[in-house]
């Protein structure tokens, strides 16, 4: 009965949090606001696929940024050479390329658990990011692909920022239900024992590999959509950093929790944008900023508000309130 009214607690404050990006743009706001925001939301879809694989499966991967630089470069690649009128296909061909690529790569990190599943993953992101650096007459290398613009329906900065919000909320509804599904019980069972799960007689490789594949889709979106926003492509998207600051975020918001990943993005980027335009010191304010939150709030700042949440009601089933 707590699970459940905890549920609908949280799918109602994910319902308001979205409603209140779809205000934002009615209140006076300029494109670089919208930007901001979109960087949030896209960042947000980003970390909440790797909590689907860290904070409820157990599977700690430093290779997302594979599939975030995949989906980037997808839209890019295709917008470049093939002209604008691609940016959608492309869109969703990144999706499933990656999709692909998770279902080929999936079964061989698989084999590995523990730290080295998380360095393997690592290894194959590398691998990307040196693809992609080293291919120039292609890729155009370090020097990244400029002017990628959406379609000309798109090409509004408020069109475009609505058509990212609902992606987006489609996205955090499917991830929702996965993690309330049978399946997402599943997942969670696989995190505390897999060896039990195993002994059930279910399958912890396949299940683990289905969880992985959707993580890279859902983390390819984001990338696709982030070359409109920023209408660019780098290598940087590939590189490990990239991976490190999803995991951060994730982290910082509360890993577990399901909207905790979106917390984490929003503070992050928003902190990221604060102190960077104010000092040049700006990689290290947030470091220490960072820190020490994680140091105050180790199950971060929604795991502490949940638990700060389950300290009242206790407190007052004790007093019969």
């Amino acid at each position: 009965m707590e699970s459940n009214k905890r549920g609908w607690t949280t799918q109602w404050a994910g319902i308001a949090v979205l409603a209140l990006f779809a205000l934002l743009p009615l209140v006076k706001t300029s494109d670089y606001q919208l930007t901001v925001a979109n960087n949030v939301l896209l960042w947000a879809v980003f970390a909440m696929s790797f909590n689907m694989l860290f904070g409820v499966t157990g599977m700690l991967s430093f290779g997302q940024a594979l599939y975030f630089g995949f989906g980037a470069y997808s839209v890019g690649l295709f917008a470049y050479y093939q002209g604008t009128w691609w940016f959608l296909p492309a869109l969703f061909l990144g999706m499933a390329g990656s999709g692909i690529l998770a279902l080929l790569i999936g079964p061989l990190v698989l084999r590995l658990t523990g730290v080295y599943f998380t360095m393997l993953t690592l290894a194959f992101a590398q691998l990307g990011w040196g693809i992609v650096v080293k291919w120039y007459d292609f890729t155009n290398g370090d020097d990244g692909i400029q002017g990628i613009m959406p379609p000309a329906a798109l090409s509004n900065k408020v069109v475009y920022y609505y058509f990212c919000l609902v992606l987006v909320s489609v996205s955090v509804w499917f991830l929702w239900r996965i993690s309330r599904s049978p399946f997402g019980l599943m997942l969670r069972c696989i995190r505390q024992n897999p060896s039990r799960v195993r002994f059930l007689g279910r399958r912890v490789k396949r299940n683990q590999l289905r969880i992985y594949v959707i993580s890279a889709v859902f983390t390819a979106l984001a990338g696709g959509l982030m070359a409109g926003v920023d209408n660019s492509v780098h290598t940087g998207m590939w590189y490990w950093t990239t991976s490190g600051e999803v995991i951060l975020m994730s982290i910082l918001g509360g890993m577990g929790q399901f909207f905790g990943p979106f917390v984490g993005a929003a503070i992050m980027i928003l902190i990221e944008d604060m102190v960077g335009a104010r000092t040049e010191f700006w990689s290290m304010v947030i470091g220490i900023v960072m820190l020490t939150m994680v140091i105050l709030l180790p199950k971060g700042v929604v795991g502490e508000l949940v638990q700060l949440k389950e300290r009242l009601f206790k407190r007052s089933s004790a007093l019969g309130v």
